[in-house]
């Protein structure tokens, strides 16, 4: 190699390594939270009733409103979301960051939300940080969300039912499954919405087929063959996907949510829509 093709290939060396970073970032910046996954899952479920056999339940979380997200960007996930015909919608909390903005329109796009067995949701740590949580329940609750703070409902379906059930969060609420699960007959099936994952721990001790989470933004980065760097308090075990505990007993799945928090980034961790195909067995 002459000195002119040396000096060439060095530069070009000596500028991608210096581009690479800027690029990383800006992938990670402008690319990937704009870059929704909508994953399928299929589940079986030894107590689901065959009436329920093959419902769709459609799981969105960690919106966070007002960080990096707005309520156009939510009438777009909305909009999704319908399409896919959901028998029914979960959300598992974090509607806003840390301040109500647009909470009459977000109530407005929820509503828009429709599915013949309802719409259920739990608050989380973040909707507790705009010290008006109850405000924040209320935007669900105009929204057509039955808000689940340690309480259960009946879902029916062809003359069998399952409950939905929610906790309080567990970082800055006080959940209570014992008092959720009161109204709830033994040996029927449960799905549990709860806005922290590692709540799977205490929900393994009662009656429990199924849990929903998110908080933890499955890391929000990650890195190939490693994981993910950081997980917050009580999203640490379960940070990602599905888990099984108490051979198979209960079933727990994190989703790795909407939006972003405290740094407005993912790698490697796209922001996530679920979409589950219950089915006895």
């Amino acid at each position: 190699m002459n000195r002119r093709a040396f000096l060439k290939r060095a530069a070009y060396t000596i500028a991608g390594a210096v581009a690479a970073p800027f690029a990383g970032f800006g992938y990670a910046r402008y690319a990937e939270p704009e870059w929704l996954h909508t994953r399928h899952v299929t589940l079986s479920l030894k107590r689901l009733p065959a009436e329920f056999d093959n419902i769709r339940v459609v799981q969105f979380s960690d919106v966070h409103l007002g960080f990096n997200y707005t309520v156009a960007n939510l009438a777009e996930l909305a909009d999704h979301i319908q399409s896919l015909q959901p028998d029914l919608i979960c959300f598992t909390g974090d509607l806003f960051d840390t301040v109500i903005d647009d909470g009459e329109e977000a109530a407005q796009v929820l509503r828009g939300l429709r599915a013949p067995l309802g719409k259920g949701a739990v608050l989380g740590n973040h909707d507790y940080y705009a010290k008006v949580h109850d405000s924040i329940g209320q935007v669900l609750t105009d929204g057509g969300f039955a808000l689940l703070t340690n309480r259960a409902i009946p879902i029916k379906r062809g003359g069998a039912r399952i409950w939905l059930s929610g906790v309080d969060d567990m970082w800055e609420g006080k959940p209570d499954l014992g008092k959720a699960l009161r109204s709830v007959p033994p040996g029927e099936f449960n799905l549990l919405l709860s806005h922290c994952p590692d709540f799977a721990d205490i929900a393994l001790q009662y009656p429990i087929d199924l849990q929903f989470s998110g908080h933890s933004h499955g890391g929000q980065v990650r890195l190939p063959f490693y994981g993910h760097l950081l997980a917050p308090a009580y999203g640490v075990k379960y940070v990602d996907g599905l888990h099984r505990l108490g051979d198979g007993k209960l079933h727990v799945y994190t989703n790795r949510g909407i939006g972003v928090s405290v740094l407005p980034i993912r790698f490697w961790c796209r922001p996530e829509l679920t979409v589950f195909t219950l089915r006895r067995g």
